[in-house]
């Protein structure tokens, strides 16, 4: 059966064109539907579909709709086509006059078919034809080239950020709307949150769609008012034609709303997956001996300088999970998993009502970066809005120990915290070191697909503490040399001075990088005797998640106590940021004011002091400009135990005034001098 064209000699109104899809029944029962043409009063289809039909004597009803989204679709006309009438193994044009019931002296255009009626045992040939053509598939995708191509479930995902509105119509009586926004493509649909109250309202909210066809497709949106109590009011539509948008780049549109005012600012993203795959658990490739050598051998080191933007290959199987968080009222979850690696990103399929899920699929990526990292999200699906985050894991590629199957807790969508379930995975990674350390000389590939910074009181104080600890590092490490200076342990102190005189009189450029070398091979003897000096990372994400348990109890305690206590609490942070910001920011004005000539006595001073060492360094070696320098520093307390350390340039930065102390300085002279001219 072809449906080729169909003429309709009707329009909805003299400035809209109709959007038809046609449905087949037979005796009531649905047995096609075709793909919809937009905006076209002529549409040509061009589709084939083979039917089954148990007997003639049922016609095939033919029914044709107008497309409304967010609407009830239009009824266009309808039609009988009679199957008894039709000759067997000849292709007949037929030409149905469109009707409507109701109304049958109306002519709603009509409709060409090209049908074709032939007997079972025709169905049978081509039955066996396509088995054998799907069996040479399934050995074809063992291959890893044929799995890139076929294997995939689709070719890329549409990320759709709703960014804000502007300047939309107002629909209640107080000038206002309650808008929110429907997204629909083929029979994917999304539904965004409520904005109460505005006409330019912020939504911040990411939805993806599965782009199946490679010439890309329309995602429809329309604008709904919410009313409580009665039917939602329409406020606009808008087009998005996805083939007219390149792919792995980011487009910001902002799309006037028609039948409506305003504009919607979306940002959309065609991620592309043509380097990825998805196949079942029982067509795996590096199970295959033969399959495997081939990739190694694809990835050997003699071949480290062919394709260099081919790094290597993962295989993440996805086993099956278990104990996840129930979404549902009903105590369960329809959960799917969604495995990304930089810009690819594949799904399984759903497995409804159910809290432990078996998917036993296989995804393979290509790998551009080895220190990428792996995430796989479970979701739960809800058809009418985004999907309900139900746990995370990120794993980095140079952790992975090929084929062991693991258990990994689901944490956060943070990752700073364990959320309920475990998810059983298989991992395997192979790939070019020559090729993976020369992609590490090169800039890491943008992710397009990244949520939008929000800012938290948690994520606030422990990035404060991160700043604080490797300050607290730096100020320890310098009281520690300070105190070779003071002489607190002689022995240390004499150590530390015979050390400095033996290599700055016999200081090379080599040793920068040797001296750069001894903590590493230092630390690598520790780890192989046994001493992991790695224990340390451990700790501290034990201390993160110490911090995030106190955090949450200083939420729920702050949520006791009120808003006010909430800003007390971060309070000495933000003035402890805030000193620190001003410290660092005096220094380096109080630099630019020394050259600016903002004390002309302290520029000249500067002047005097950079030419005196300018002479020195260019008639005395540097090495002996050091080696007094050390000596002064180590022998000070020696000479003097009771002088005061100090540091020569921060001393005349001190009186170098700051930006903000300049300005104060101006307005107290501009006040002194109104006042006395009174």
């Amino acid at each position: 059966l072809y449906v080729m064209s169909l003429t309709v000699n009707r329009q909805k109104s003299p400035a809209q064109t109709c959007d038809p899809y046609v449905k087949f029944k037979i005796a009531g029962k649905e047995v096609f539907r075709s793909k919809t043409i937009h905006k076209n009063l002529n549409p040509v289809w061009d589709e084939r579909v083979s039917l089954h039909v148990e007997t003639l004597r049922d016609p095939l009803y033919v029914k044709v709709f107008d497309y409304d989204f967010g609407l009830q679709d239009d009824f266009m006309g309808s039609a009988y086509l009679y199957l008894e009438s039709l000759e067997h193994q000849r292709t007949l044009d037929v030409t149905l006059e469109l009707k409507d019931p109701q109304y049958p002296e109306h002519n709603l255009g009509s409709l060409e078919l090209a049908v074709t009626l032939s007997p079972k045992e025709g169905d049978v040939r081509d039955a066996v034809r396509k088995l054998c053509e799907l069996s040479s598939q399934i050995y074809q995708s063992m291959r890893l080239s044929d799995v890139h191509r076929k294997a995939q479930l689709w070719r890329g995902i549409v990320s759709i950020s709703l960014i804000e509105g502007r300047g939309l119509q107002p629909m209640d009586a107080n000038g206002l709307s309650d808008p929110y926004v429907k997204f629909r493509m083929g029979h994917q649909k999304y539904k965004s949150k409520t904005i109460p109250k505005t006409l330019n309202p912020q939504w911040r909210e990411q939805f993806d769609f599965h782009l199946y066809d490679e010439q890309g497709g329309y995602v429809d949106i329309t604008v709904w008012d919410k009313d409580a109590g009665k039917k939602d009011d329409f406020m606009g539509r808008c087009t998005i034609d996805l083939s007219l948008l390149s792919k792995e780049h980011t487009h910001k549109l902002d799309l006037p709303l028609e039948e409506g005012e305003g504009v919607l600012v979306l940002l959309v993203t065609l991620t592309a997956s043509a380097a990825v795959s998805i196949s079942d658990l029982s067509i795996n490739m590096l199970d295959d001996p033969h399959e495997r050598h081939q990739i190694m051998q694809r990835y050997s080191l003699w071949r480290s300088f062919h394709n260099l933007k081919d790094v290597g290959v993962v295989q993440v199987k996805v086993i099956r999970a278990e104990g996840l968080m129930a979404a549902d009222v009903t105590g369960k979850s329809d959960p799917f998993c969604v495995v990304e690696l930089s810009n690819d990103r594949l799904q399984t399929h759903t497995v409804y009502k159910n809290l432990n899920p078996e998917w036993n699929k296989v995804f393979t990526f290509n790998v551009k970066d080895i220190h990428s990292v792996l995430e796989v999200t479970v979701y739960d699906e809800d058809r009418d809005r985004s999907a309900d985050f139900l746990g995370k894991v990120a794993i980095p590629l140079l952790n992975i120990q090929n084929g062991e199957r693991k258990a990994y807790a689901l944490k956060s969508k943070e990752l700073t915290g364990p959320t309920k379930g475990v998810i059983f995975l298989e991992i395997d990674v192979i790939f070019n070191a020559v090729k993976a350390g020369l992609r590490t000389l090169i800039p890491i590939e943008q992710k397009y697909i990244e949520e939008e910074p929000r800012v938290s009181k948690q994520l606030l104080l422990r990035n404060f503490n991160r700043v604080r600890r490797c300050i607290m590092f730096l100020i320890n490490t310098g009281c520690y040399i300070n105190s070779c200076f003071e002489w607190d342990s002689p022995q240390r102190s004499i150590c530390a001075f015979v050390l400095f005189v033996i290599v700055v009189w016999n200081f090379e450029l080599y040793m920068i990088p040797l001296a750069l070398l001894l903590p590493l091979a230092w630390n690598y003897i520790l780890i192989v005797s046994g001493k992991d000096t790695r224990q340390d990372v451990v700790t501290m994400e034990d201390l993160l998640e110490d911090e995030d348990e106190d955090f949450d109890k200083d939420d729920k305690d702050s949520e006791r106590k009120g808003f006010m206590n909430k800003l007390y609490a971060i309070q000495d942070v933000c003035i402890s940021v805030q000193n620190a910001l001003d410290e660092v920011a005096s220094y380096g004005e109080r630099i630019k004011n020394t050259f600016n000539w903002t004390v002309p006595f302290l520029s000249w001073l500067a002047i005097v002091a950079l030419g005196v060492a300018t002479t020195i360094i260019y008639f005395i070696p540097l090495r002996y400009i050091v080696l007094i320098w050390g000596v002064n520093k180590f022998t000070k307390k020696l000479r003097d135990p009771y002088t005061i350390d100090n540091n020569e340039l921060l001393d005349f930065l001190s009186r170098v005034p700051s930006d903000v102390q300049v300005v104060g300085e101006l307005s107290f002279f501009f006040f002194a001098s109104t006042f006395l001219s009174f």
